[in-house]
């Protein structure tokens, strides 16, 4: 159904596309259900083009479905730019999940040659543990993001047993297909992470069946070992409605559903009442420290000696156990820990804070004792990194709701502000721009370059992104300038000054067939470059044609007089354009120009 220019309906044996039909369907469900519907790209094609099921498929030659190459080393190098301490989780982690993906890949491509590949294959789900706020989550985001796997977080206390009130288990699967925009080759190895899982061991106390604890188990067995999980559910419109309209165009019943073979699940929770239980067993066995511990004291180095027995005996089926053969378990962060994390130039507590003044304009930076004060605020609270969001608030919600409204650009968290907030905010108001102050944030802006060089410098090797560049002090400043301007982490910088990098070299490539000069850029004038693109916003390919056509007539006069074919730019034509061609066109009329009647006497002599 179409319309025409006076908004008749038309007939039409054209089927709609289905951005339109998505666009009708939508505005309908809006109508009937207002905004709890929603049309998540279905897929809809015309009768007679059906997709296959086996065209949807991973097919690593076609590029359907996740391509990985990733080694364990790599990723958890990745982890250690961003999270501070965890070294044996974020070691066990980045291998257990590249061996995960990096083992589907092998038997997929094996499966003709060995037709029992992956039969009885054993998956390696996870179970974290450890306090709050020592980056469980945050580490698996982390992994996902770098996978670039579909990847989705639901709380363990939100879910029932098939059947009873409550959310459904495999709802989690369905969001998954959600995520990979309704890829469901791309949703079969995704990551479904489950927190506070804890909350679901069943009940000293209850008899009989415990729906909301022991039935989440058992509800999870299957999916998280394998299991075809139906996409269309009565509860969703708009399966359904996809359904009605596969049946309509076709005359036949569409059956899309989700195989969790390869779908890598990882639990986590704090676990706290389990230290009490090791304890109890460290104890009558007697082994090492743990014998002599006082009964109210729950160190978290205990959790580490955890067995399968205990989690049994905490209150879990011992089929649900059997299903996470990796168990990975969190230190407990220290005051030092909180300071490190402050520090690191990738942390998302400081960059959430810049990026929050940066809204209203105002650059803040941060005294390196100032954030030892916050990271003793946080210490206090026991609450890992978390204490840390909380301290930083506390210490800077003055400021966010004063400063907007004034012309002050400029915030220096000091010690003097940790401690007294209130009247450091009414001596910024009487006096923002003092020598004394100003001179106090150039400081904390020096040092905050100097940091970010040192940590680009003994991670480079870690940075991908820098394959091929030639890493020097000019560069890694630069990097820097991308950091603090664009407020993000430094392997975005990296990212994105590898970009600004390479659209240069792209442009330099194509400008002889453009302007029919021979030019190559040294680095220190692709570094002027990506230092003008920094301040304009300017694309780098852009700069780099205005700069040859500004060049043009100079090179071009140059060339016809010497006959020289191939020029090199540097940093000085960017930065004082009429001194380079002016040097340019001596240096080559002295080496290449004649006298036009013949050597002159002092030459003969």
């Amino acid at each position: 159904m179409v319309y025409n220019n006076s908004g008749e309906k038309e007939r039409s044996g054209k089927l709609p596309n289905q951005k339109e039909l998505e666009k009708e369907l939508g505005e309908y469900l809006s109508k009937k259900y207002g905004d709890r519907i929603k049309i998540i790209s279905p897929f809809l094609f015309p009768k007679g083009q059906e997709v296959s099921t086996d065209e949807v498929r991973y097919d690593e030659k076609s590029g359907k479905g996740p391509h990985f190459d990733m080694l364990p080393e790599e990723l958890e190098a990745h982890l250690d730019n961003f999270v501070v301490k965890q070294a044996h989780a974020k070691a066990v982690l980045a291998t257990k999940i590249c061996t995960h993906f990096n083992r589907i890949k092998y038997l997929k491509k094996h499966a003709d040659k060995k037709k029992t590949a992956g039969v009885g294959m054993i998956k390696n789900n996870v179970l974290m543990i450890g306090p709050t706020g020592v980056g469980k989550t945050y580490i698996i985001k982390l992994i996902a993001q770098k996978l670039g796997v579909p990847f989705v977080k639901g709380d363990a206390t939100k879910f029932s047993e098939t059947g009873y009130v409550g959310g459904d288990v495999e709802d989690l699967v369905r969001d998954l297909v959600h995520e990979a925009n309704d890829d469901i080759s791309l949703a079969e190895n995704g990551i479904i992470y489950i927190d506070e899982i804890d909350k679901i061991a069943s009940a000293k106390n209850i008899i009989g069946h415990d729906v909301s604890r022991t039935g989440v188990q058992r509800a999870l067995l299957k999916p998280m070992e394998e299991t075809d999980v139906d996409l269309k559910v009565p509860h969703d419109a708009v399966s359904q409605i996809q359904a009605i309209e596969h049946y309509r165009r076709t005359g036949k019943k569409e059956k899309r559903v989700v195989n969790t073979r390869n779908i890598l699940f990882i639990m986590s929770g704090a676990f706290g009442d389990l230290a009490e239980i090791i304890k109890k067993r460290l104890q009558k066995q007697g082994l090492g420290f743990e014998a002599d511990v006082r009964p109210n004291e729950i160190p978290w180095e205990i959790l580490k000696e955890v067995t399968a027995q205990d989690l049994i005996e905490f209150g879990f089926e011992s089929e649900f156990v059997g299903r996470l053969p990796v168990v990975v378990v969190f230190d407990e962060l220290k005051e030092e820990d909180l300071v490190e994390i402050l520090q690191n130039p990738n942390n998302p507590i400081i960059l959430s804070k810049r990026q929050d003044f940066g809204a209203y304009g105002i650059d803040i930076k941060f005294e390196e004792e100032a954030l030892s004060k916050i990271a003793r605020m946080a210490a206090a609270e026991r609450t890992g990194a978390r204490g840390l969001v909380s301290a930083c608030e506390k210490v800077l919600i003055p400021f966010e709701k004063t400063l907007p409204s004034t012309h002050i650009d400029k915030l220096l968290v000091t010690p003097e502000l940790v401690d007294n907030p209130e009247a450091e905010l009414a001596d910024l108001q009487k006096d923002p721009y003092s020598p004394g102050r100003l001179e106090r944030f150039s400081r904390a802006s020096e040092k905050e370059m100097e940091n970010l060089k040192g940590f680009i410098k003994r991670r480079a090797n870690d940075f991908h992104q820098l394959d091929g560049l030639n890493l020097y002090d000019k560069r890694m400043e630069l990097i820097g300038e991308i950091y603090l301007k664009l407020i993000t982490d430094v392997n975005t910088a990296i990212e994105t000054f590898r970009e600004m990098h390479d659209r240069i070299k792209r442009e330099e490539s194509s400008l002889y067939e453009k302007l029919e000069i021979d030019i190559s850029l040294e680095d220190s004038a692709i570094d002027e470059l990506i230092k003008e693109a920094i301040r304009t916003g300017e694309d780098t390919g852009k700069l780099t044609f205005q700069l040859a056509k500004k060049l043009e007539y100079g090179l071009k006069l140059v060339k016809d007089r010497s006959g020289t074919d191939r020029f090199t730019v540097t940093g000085d034509a960017v930065t004082d354009m009429e001194s380079y061609i002016n040097e340019l066109v001596k240096k080559y009329y002295r080496q290449d120009c004649h006298p036009p009647y013949g050597p002159s006497k002092k030459e003969e002599n």
